[in-house]
């Protein structure tokens, strides 16, 4: 079954756009947008193997670090960049947006939630680094290691200067718009965010 959060994605992508997804993983989200959105879509992965599983769909993947690699791509080489989930995995996130928002016009990045109420309660209560549906690992073995909230992202945009064209909460299967005024519950009760973004 498709995940809701690539429903969303998709949702933010216009037909016949050029998309580049950036840690790809298996290609699910490629192949459903390439399906029904008719997209000019290429992934970057850094598995070998997972790169090898979207060669195998047909799927147009090149195997690299986004840290490292994004820069063999030129400015606007695409209409929209997607990271989902991958941004607190980074050693420098600040520089990850940067390269995204120089490669594409528009980028779609996805981070799940550490400001959630279960987050927040499991610390408080256990004092041990939570598992939850979308952090599923423990603290050491998580690929995570800056620890973002929705409320943090929103402050990283204006710290490091890009828009947020349209930011979305989810919490399940139920998809919120976030403002100014409902920040504050957004940050405890969703579990991902989901936000569209320009330079």
């Amino acid at each position: 079954m498709m995940k809701t959060e690539y429903k969303i994605i998709a949702s933010m992508i216009e037909n016949n756009s050029s998309v580049l997804d950036v840690g790809c993983d298996n290609g699910t989200l490629m192949e459903y947008l390439k399906v029904n959105k008719n997209t000019n879509i290429r992934g970057i992965e850094i598995s070998k193997e997972k790169v090898q599983t979207c060669i195998a769909k047909g799927l147009t993947v090149i195997e690299g670090n986004a840290e490292l690699d994004l820069k063999q791509f030129p400015n606007n080489s695409f209409d929209y960049v997607v990271l989902g989930q991958t941004l607190q995995a980074f050693i420098n996130p600040e520089l990850v947006i940067k390269e995204l928002l120089r490669v594409g016009k528009k980028a779609i990045v996805t981070i799940p939630n550490f400001g959630h109420w279960k987050v927040r309660l499991n610390l408080l209560t256990k004092g041990t680094m939570p598992i939850t549906n979308s952090l599923p690992h423990d603290w050491y073995n998580t690929p995570n290691i800056h620890m973002c909230t929705i409320k943090d992202f929103v402050k990283f945009s204006e710290i490091i200067g890009f828009k947020i064209f349209k930011s979305l909460a989810l919490k399940k299967k139920n998809i919120s718009n976030i403002n100014n005024s409902n920040l504050f519950f957004k940050n405890l009760f969703g579990e991902l965010g989901i936000f569209l973004i320009e330079k």
